[in-house]
């Protein structure tokens, strides 16, 4: 492999990583979650569990909105989370208060979940105990389109306080997911929040999605997400028993 020039005035001639190196390193890194995704995916739909991931910006109101989701379903179906974060176990205790299992992944620096990080910590549960699962990526818009963690719907969150250009800045992640929620309805007329507009941007980068509104304060959609999501899980039962 061909490399740089030493820097000049370096103490020592250290070679550079070629360009061509680095996007070898990240397409095997991306080959082999993919793999792993793909093994995770099986091993749910045999369990018959469907999971949903959950990625947003931070300060969308994401854990405020699955703490809500959690205790709602707890009451007739069996549910689960993950929540990753780059330190602490917060928003897991915080989670916790729904009383239903709850596991923290800790990924130091990397801005993202993967594959292997969710097989592991799923190590210890049996998964045939599960309905639901519900995998809350760290907070970033980026580096998650590009980790499949074998989730059966992708929920990207935007809140009415970030802007309704949201989606024309950060396309990729809008355009890998399955649904977008609209998450502080209840502060929308304070911010003079365009929902129309939001409405056309997030369109324009994925055509036909799915979006709903919510509002983890006043519960306002909650029921009709939770009405959609448990379609999505019988449909998808339904299918596999075609």
């Amino acid at each position: 492999m061909s490399t740089e020039p030493a820097r000049t005035g370096s103490a020592s001639a250290e070679p550079a990583v070629s360009p061509t190196r680095i996007v070898e390193v990240r397409k095997n890194v991306l080959k082999e979650n993919d793999r792993l995704a793909r093994d995770l995916r099986a091993r749910f739909h045999d369990a018959g569990v469907f999971v949903v991931s959950l990625v947003s910006s931070p300060g969308s109101g994401k854990t405020a909105f699955l703490e809500k989701t959690l205790t709602m379903m707890a009451k007739n179906s069996r549910v689960a989370a993950l929540v990753g974060d780059l330190a602490t176990d917060n928003d897991a205790a915080r989670l916790a208060r729904a009383q239903v299992p709850v596991k923290q992944i800790t990924t130091g620096t990397l801005c993202h979940l993967e594959a292997a990080m969710v097989d592991r910590a799923l190590a210890d549960w049996n998964l045939r105990d599960l309905d639901f699962l519900f995998i809350e990526n760290v907070g970033n818009l980026v580096c998650p389109s590009s980790y499949d963690l074998g989730e059966d719907l992708r929920l990207v969150l935007l809140s009415v306080t970030e802007g309704e250009d949201k989606p024309l800045k950060y396309p990729t992640i809008f355009h890998t997911a399955d649904v977008a929620m609209i998450t502080k309805m209840d502060l929308a007329e304070a911010v003079e929040f365009d929902g129309a507009a939001a409405d056309s941007n997030i369109d324009r980068v994925r055509p036909g999605i799915k979006i709903l509104r919510v509002s983890s304060k006043n519960g306002s959609g909650m029921e009709a997400w939770l009405e959609f999501l448990n379609a999505a899980r019988s449909a998808q039962l339904g299918a596999r028993t075609a």
